[in-house]
């Protein structure tokens, strides 16, 4: 697995008036030291699997939980294939040192999941709270609110 970079013709130069998030996402190719050649860091992971680059998840959703740096899109991704889930959400409370799952289902299905994460990932992968709701929350965008999340169930306990 390693971090979706994008490169070409069509690249913008940088962020517009923002120096710092332009040094931080656009820089010399790695493979190419010939050349000026301007590479794109999306902030995403993914991987390759038979000739297709799938994406796995965002840099930032990285966590290391028991010794193990874990991608928290890994076990969504995991999640979501399970037929009676219809979405997913993980979240890392650093001040407890857990992962809380969020799920979307027709019915709270907690120990069912627990049997299935068991087949698919290693002990220190499997969530440590698992939180049933009828909807999660979703931001302007359409994406899950993890804000709205972590401050419900997270910082309040």
């Amino acid at each position: 697995m390693g971090e979706i970079c994008v490169r070409g013709t069509s690249l913008a130069l940088g962020y517009f008036r923002n120096e710092e998030a332009t040094r931080k996402a656009f820089c010399q190719n790695p493979l190419n030291r010939d050349y000026p050649d301007l590479i794109y860091r999306t902030g995403d992971l993914g991987r390759y699997h038979g000739g297709e680059l799938f994406y796995v998840t965002r840099k930032d959703f990285q966590i290391k939980h028991m010794g193990h740096r874990i991608e928290l899109g890994e076990i969504e991704a995991v999640l979501d294939s399970l037929e009676y889930i219809s979405r997913s959400c993980c979240i890392y409370d650093n001040v407890r040192e857990k992962i809380y799952m969020f799920y979307e289902a027709v019915e709270a299905c907690e120990k069912k999941i627990v049997e299935d994460l068991h087949l698919h990932l290693p002990k220190y992968m499997c969530p440590n709270k698992y939180i049933y709701l009828t909807q999660l929350p979703l931001n302007k965008n359409g994406k899950i609110d993890r804000i709205s999340l972590k401050e419900r169930y997270i910082v309040n306990g």
